[in-house]
């Protein structure tokens, strides 16, 4: 939500109505569930561990960390800069939102992953 607040701020004319910002804050919730609330690996993957590197599920646990690392501080980045009163240039927005989108793809993806391998096993 932060996030759309900040680029609706500036020049940058994807955000020129409503719709879409409640677009962008239903995708970043759904990556909020889904990168955060992921089901424990089945007991297959805990066991194969190749070399003692870690498994699959851990893979999955750190793209889903990666991602809410991200959206995260794009999230800070955007909320400095309204609470700053800041003048939000286009390309900054524009950094600030794709960063955003990026990192709330990741959670997404995990989620999907950690999802999907659950009902394999």
């Amino acid at each position: 939500m932060f996030v759309a607040a900040h680029v609706a701020r500036s020049d940058f004319n994807l955000f020129g109505s409503d719709a879409v910002i409640m677009a962008v804050t239903i995708y970043g919730a759904a990556g909020f569930y889904l990168g955060i609330d992921l089901p424990p690996a089945p007991q297959k993957i805990r066991e194969l561990s190749p070399r003692g590197f870690g498994s699959r599920a851990d893979a999955v646990e750190l793209l889903s960390a990666a991602g809410t690392f991200l959206a995260a501080v794009m999230a800070a980045i955007a909320v400095s800069s309204i609470i700053l009163d800041e003048v939000t240039r286009p390309q900054g927005a524009r950094a600030v939102f794709w960063g955003w989108a990026f990192g709330a793809s990741m959670q997404i993806a995990a989620g999907i992953i950690a999802r999907a391998r659950t009902h394999i096993s």
